[in-house]
Formats: structure tokens, sequence, C-alpha cells
């Protein structure tokens, strides 16, 4: 009995030490760790494996031979044991070993009485850790639940990819049971085009090792999707047992996220329309702003219809329109081009709809309306309407026509319309469709009313501007106003001829900072101020620096103090005295903060140069603690004088002065070319712009003038010494002259006055003594001499006679004055013609 038991047990031995780790393939023995342990009838050991050595740490030398109940603790175990063993021939349980090193071992034991030939007893036990044990029940139990429970389909595949087991809910998703499945393939239970793929994945899976994760397939009855994921299945020792399998209904997480792809594309939509319309103020390039931004990821064709008072910028009518007001196509957008689009969408096409029509209902009672089916559009047009036909040939499947309101008027519809295979569209389109509708109504009556506001805001600068400029004798001139084609409203841009006495003339233009009717205001008291002043016939520099002491004045409030450039230049065509000139003139300039001004000299062979006038920029006006300074400069005959804002050079990306280089460049012209005209020249700087955004971010104001001299016959100069004959023979001069212009209606006063302002130039100055005069609209004559203080008028007594020659002056001129220059003052007087 011993002898074959031994034997039994050897062979145990060599089973269990054939699985030790690094002899071959580790398997569930190996992670179990069954021992074996053989008893005689007395209940001694007579075997030991090795691992029960390695379980409880007893070597079979030093145990053999010694009774079991040694090590085993629990009173009388053993004898429970054998009463079992010996009624039921097998035991099952659990037993606390002694280890060998003294700690308990909780091991689960199965031992079963046995009989050699001769019927002797002995017991045949094996002892598996429990803690080993029960992990691996907890992984079938929980491989169990997961097949019996888990909401995925899930399937086993061995290595010739054969169905080995499979859950319910794989089952129920394929619609059969398990059974049908077991060992078959997926070529033989799915679709072809589906099957070949599953099973070409399955192979390149049991070959590399790499697992497939989401694996979107459409379900075998093509009514939603699957998610399915592959891994291979190997043992513990890395053998390939096959491949496993997991699928998802993912059907709803689909429809789910492209319900939330939606929503996302809705809002961006929103988001998209709301910058492209966020900075614009022009009716029409809001309705187009949003008509391309529809097609083609809202619909293939749209279209902004608008009242006419919407484009003009009028008032909206108190009500909603009536039926068959008319409607103006202002913004179109076309996913496909053809004869038919452009038929359906014409610009500026004025279109009137019938009350029971779908546009005229949408209109009338400002409610949108939505179609869904080409049989409805057709039924909604008039049989003999031309856009039937249209609808028709751009297979036209649903449309929606969307009131645009505003403060509750409506004016006018958003049309949009799906062809084709394209989804039609739905409720939620139209809630969409509402949505931007609303922003884009606001955004159009914000417009209209800017528009509304700009025009006035222009209406009133040009009307404060010069209607028309006054060409002096021997002077041409030519303007541009333009306003800022890319601003929220009119700027302050002005300029303006102011003539002076003796031929002189005053060429000003200003830009007053800011927009709108502030800024336009503010710009004709400017103007109305320089001029003013300009009839005390100042110096440059002492006009700009009254002008910027009334700053507070001009302004519109403590608030919104005057900020504003200008530049301000007096021709005089020629000098003050002299032997009747040589045709050049002087020209004296003084700036407020404003851009140089530029002179352009013409050559008799055609070319022109043009050049800054150097002189100290100044502070604008209303800035105050700066002086201006004047600069006076020789012209020369038929120049041009040209003063323009900073609309015209100003470039935000360069300096300034590249943009005032820019200009002077274009100005100057070589042989071949020549100077234009001055309408000429203007129209080019003002159409073709010196820099890039010049024109588009500013207004723009241009002034340029040919400064020539004045007539032969309508201008004569003298320069007298103060000798006591002056007197004589400045009457002589005056009544000469004024008899070779047929001017003898004058001579009597005319050469009274002249007397009079020669004999107190004579009694007070001491320097030569000029007489000057000039015949225009009115006869001018100027008497100059080095003395600065002016001539006061005077009541005269018959104690005092100074001041009677003024008092004269004064009674018989139309209009009489002083001005100062740099060597002295000019008295003068005009007396109208005859």
């Amino acid at each position: 009995m011993t002898s074959t038991g031994a034997g039994e047990a050897g062979e145990a031995g060599e089973a269990g030490e054939a699985s030790e780790p690094g002899e071959g393939p580790e398997s569930l023995l190996d992670t179990l760790r069954i021992g074996i342990v053989m008893l005689d009838g007395r209940g001694d050991i007579v075997l030991w494996s090795p691992m029960t050595e390695e379980i409880l740490g007893w070597s079979p030398e030093e145990i053999t031979g010694s009774p079991i109940q040694e090590l085993v603790e629990g009173g009388d175990a053993d004898g429970r044991i054998r009463a079992e063993l010996r009624e039921r021939h097998h035991w099952r349980g659990i037993l606390h070993i002694r280890h060998r090193e003294g700690h308990l071992v909780e091991c689960e034991g199965r031992a079963t009485l046995l009989e050699d030939t001769e019927r002797h007893p002995f017991v045949l036990a094996n002892i598996v850790e429990t803690s080993r044990l029960r992990a691996v029940e907890h992984d079938l139990a929980a491989l169990d639940a997961l097949f019996a429970y888990s909401p995925l389909g899930i399937a086993l595949f061995d290595s010739d990819r054969r169905f080995v087991r499979i859950n319910d809910a794989l089952a129920r998703l394929h619609g059969s049971s398990p059974e049908e499945l077991l060992g078959k393939t997926v070529l033989d239970v799915l679709p072809p085009s589906m099957s070949e793929e599953i099973s070409r994945v399955q192979s390149v899976v049991l070959e590399t090792g790499r697992s497939v994760v989401d694996m979107v397939l459409p379900a075998p009855d093509g009514e939603g999707a699957r998610s399915v994921s592959f891994g291979r299945l190997t043992d513990r020792g890395g053998q390939v047992l096959g491949v496993s399998c997991t699928i998802m209904d993912i059907t709803e997480r689909l429809e789910a996220l492209k319900k939330v792809e939606t929503a996302r594309e809705r809002l961006a939509l929103l988001d998209d329309v709301g910058v492209a319309l966020g900075d614009l103020l022009d009716v029409r390039a809001i309705s187009q702003a949003l008509a391309s931004a529809l097609v083609p990821r809202f619909a293939d064709y749209s279209g902004v219809l608008l009242l006419g008072q919407v484009l003009r910028g009028g008032d909206l009518p108190g009500h909603d329109p009536l039926p068959g007001t008319p409607l103006h196509q202002v913004g179109i957008a076309a996913r496909y081009e053809g004869e038919a689009v452009e038929r359906m969408f014409a610009l500026s096409h004025t279109t009137t709809y019938e009350p029971g029509s779908l546009f005229g209902m949408a209109l009338d009672s400002g409610t949108p309306h939505l179609v869904t089916s080409q049989e409805e559009i057709i039924s909604s047009v008039r049989a003999n309407d031309p856009r039937l036909r249209t609808a028709i040939d751009l297979d036209m499947r649903s449309l929606l026509a969307v009131p645009l309101r505003a403060r509750g008027i409506v004016l006018g519809l958003l049309a949009v319309a799906r062809c084709g295979e394209r989804t039609p569209l739905d409720h939620d389109d139209l809630a969409l469709a509402m949505e931007l509708a609303d922003r884009a109504g606001t955004s159009l009556d914000n417009a209209r009313l800017y528009a509304r506001e700009r025009e006035g805001a222009l209406m009133l600068q040009r009307s404060l501007l010069p209607q028309h400029l006054t060409e002096p004798p021997g002077i041409r001139v030519a303007s541009r106003y333009v306003p800022a084609s890319s601003g929220n409203e009119a700027g302050g841009d002005w300029f303006d001829v102011i003539p002076l006495p003796g031929g002189r003339v005053a060429f000003v233009v200003g830009d007053v900072m800011g927009h709108g009717l502030h800024s336009a205001v503010t710009m004709g008291r400017l103007r109305t101020a320089v001029r003013t002043l300009a009839g005390l016939d100042l110096p440059p520099a002492e006009l700009l620096a009254r002008v910027s002491d009334l700053g507070d004045d001009l302004a519109q409030g403590f608030e919104d103090p005057l900020m504003a450039t200008c530049v301000y230049a007096v021709y005089e065509p020629a000098p003050s005295c002299g032997g009747g000139g040589d045709g050049s003139g002087t020209l004296t300039v003084a700036r407020a903060g404003h851009m140089p001004p530029l002179l352009v000299t013409r050559a008799p062979d055609g070319t022109a140069s043009a050049r800054t006038i150097d002189l100290p920029s100044g502070a604008p006006l209303g800035v105050g603690g700066v002086d201006f300074v004047s600069a006076e400069v020789d012209v020369p005959e038929d120049s041009v004088l040209v003063l323009y804002t900073d609309g015209l050079v100003e470039n935000r990306d360069e300096d300034i002065s590249e943009g005032i280089d820019r200009l002077c460049a274009r100005l100057s012209h070589d042989g071949s070319g020549g100077f234009g005209s001055l309408e000429e020249e203007c129209d080019a700087l003002v159409d073709n712009p010196v820099t890039e955004h010049a024109g588009t971010a500013d207004d723009v104001a241009l002034l340029m003038a040919e400064l020539g001299p004045l007539p032969r016959d309508t201008a004569v100069a003298w320069s007298f010494s103060t000798e006591r004959y002056a007197v004589r023979r400045a009457r002589e001069a005056v009544r000469a002259t004024l008899r070779e212009w047929r001017l003898d209606a004058l001579e009597d006063t005319a050469v009274l006055l002249v007397s009079e302002l020669v004999t107190n130039a004579l009694r007070y100055a001491h320097g030569p003594i000029g007489v000057r005069m000039v015949r225009e609209g009115q006869l001018t004559v100027e008497v100059s001499d080095p003395l600065r203080e002016p001539p006061r008028e005077r009541v005269v007594t018959e104690e005092h006679e100074g001041g009677r020659g003024i008092q004269l002056v004064a009674r018989e001129a139309r209009r009489w004055g002083t001005r100062h220059g740099h060597t002295g003052k000019t008295v003068w007087f005009e007396l109208p013609l005859p």
C-alpha cells in the first residue's frame, strides 16, 4: 500500500514541479499552488509534495512520519475529519495549519479515503491557500457577473475566430440566442460588407496583439450604430487563446453628439453673424453680411428684403407694412450659380408679395412661416408667378420666411431655402432663424438711425462749408471735401478762401477733433471766428492766437474742450510798395498743430517741384501756453499752394512724414507729363489716395490755389521819400491813374484821402512812404510807412487840430483799416466803384 501510494504521489509531485515558474508555461494551478499530502490509516504523514513545502515551509524530511494533528489547529479537527471520511469517504473544509515559522496558514482542504489492493486505508488530501483561492473565485464570479449582467455585448472567440462564449446582451443586439452563435464565426452570422472587415480586424489583433478600441460600425439591420472593441486573449504563459470582443449600442450617444454638434454649430453661427454685423453701420452691408453668413452653413440660398424707409434711413411706419408694400432685395447669397439663381436673386430688385402668399403672410402678420416640402412651396405661389418655375428649377425643398423686426415694427424679411437632398429646414432651424433675424433687425435699425444722423451731420457740415469759393483777381482755386468711408460719423474738416483788402487773399484749412454733429457745429463756429477775425486784417500768427483764446467759447462745453488744428495763409500778389511789381508775391503762413502746407513751383518747361513750407507746427487751437509763429516766403508766379487735412496722408502703419513725402512726390512732375489743372490734380489725389488707408479712416479736406500776379491794369504802387513834395507827387500819381482807369468820379475823394494819409505819414514816420492802388470789386488805396503805431480816431476840439485826417477817412470811405507788417504799418481804405 505504501509503495503504490508513493508512486501516485510521485507522479503528482512531478506534475507540480513541471508547473514551477521558469520550467514551463504558467497555468492556473501555478497561481493556486495546490499542495498534496498523503496520510496512512493512523493519520501519519507518508507523502509531502514540494508545493506543500512551499505553502507551509516544512520539508518532506522534517515532516514525514509525523502525525498530521500536530500541525492542525482546532482541537478535535482530526477526529471530525476521520469521522466524516469513514462515513462519506471524502471531506472538504477549512483548516488552520501551522507554518514552519510559527504562524497559521488558512487553507481549504479536500481529502479522500482510499484503500489499496490489500484493503489498507490511506488518505489522499490536497490543500490550497484560501487567499489565493478566493481571489480566483472572485475573478471567476466577476467574469460570470460581467457576462450575465453587463449591458455591453461580450463575446469570446478562440484562435480560429469562432464564438466560444456570448452573453445575453450580445445575443439581444444580434437578435438571436447564444446557442445559435457558438462555434460560428462572424463570417457566418453577419452581412458580408461588415463581417469581412471585422474578420480582418480579428486577424490583425490575433497576430499583433494590438487592441482595437471604439471602432464604430453600423448595426447589422442598418438601424443605429455600434462601438466595437477587440483585444487578444492569452494565458499566463503568453499562449494565444483567442480574441475578446465588446459591443456597445451607441445609437443614442451618436444622436446626442449630433444634437450637441448641431447646437454648437448653431451657437457658432450666431456668434459669427454677431461678429459680422457688429461693426457695420450700413444697411446694405449688414444685409449682404447676413445673407452671406448663412450660405452654405445654414441654407443653400438666402436673401434679405427691406422696406424703402430702412434703405433711405427714414422714419419707420407706426404699424406693420400694409399688403402690397414693395420690398427691395438688398442682400443675396447662393451656394450654386446659374441662370435660375440670377432670376431668383436680382440685386436692387423690387418685389411686391400678395397677401395670401408665403412671404405676404410673413410680412403682413409679422410671424415667421416654414414650408417643408416642394409641394407646399408650389401651392403657396401663384401658378403664373415666374418665381414658381425658378423654385422648381432650383429644386427647392424647404423654405423659411422670417420677419426682420425692430421696435416692434417689421423692417423686411429674411428668406432662406434648402434644395435637393439636403435635410429640410425644421422647427429648430426656424428658432435659429428667428434669433438671427432679431439680431439682424436690431443692427439694421441702428444702421438706419446712424445713416439718418450721419446724413444730418454731413448736411450740416456741407452747409457750413463755403458753398462757393471766391477767386480774387490773379488767383484760381479748387477744393474737395470727402467724408470718411469707414468711420462712425462725419468729421470736422473744413476750408475757406477769404478775400482781404488790396487784392490779398487768406486761405485756411482746419480739422476739429472728433466726429458727429458736435464736431460739425464746432467747425462752423471756428470757421465763423476765423472769417470774422480775418476782417480785422490780423497777421496769421496773431489771428490763430486770438482764435485759440476763444477756445472755451467755441467748444461744446467744459467736458468737451476745443481741440482743433488749423493752417492760415495770407497771399499778397505784389509788394505793398515798389515800382509796379515783378509778378511774384509774398505768402505769410502760420499753423496750429496742422499738416505743413505745400508749395508747388512750376517752371516754363512744364516741370513742377513740390516742397513743404518750413515753419513751426505750433500747438492745436485751444491748448494755450504756446506762441504761434508766422513764416514769410516769396512765391514765384503761378506757384500752387496746397493745404490739406491729415486724412489725405495719414496711414496708421507708418509715420505721417512718409505720407507727406509721397504727397510731394505725387505733386512733382517732370516735363513729359506736366502739372494738370487744379481740378484734375484734386481729383487725382482724392480718387487715388496717397497712402493705403488715406481717405477711408478720416475725412479729407483739400484746398489748392494757383497764386498769380494781379492783372496789369488792376494794381499799381509807388514809393515816395519823406520830402515835402511827397504829398503832391502822391496826389498826382493817384489822379493820373484814376483817369487812366476811367474812374474820374472817384478822383476828388481818393486824392483827398491819400493826401491826408501821406501827410500823417510825413508828420510821424521817418522812412519811405508807399502808396498802392488796387481795382477789383472796389477801389482799394493803401498807404504804408515804417511807424508801427496805428492811427487812432479821436474826438477833435477847437484846442486839438490833430486827428481830423482819420476822421475824414472814416467818413468818406466805405471801409478803412490798419494792418501791421514786419517793417511798419499800412492804412487802407475802400471806395465803391461807380
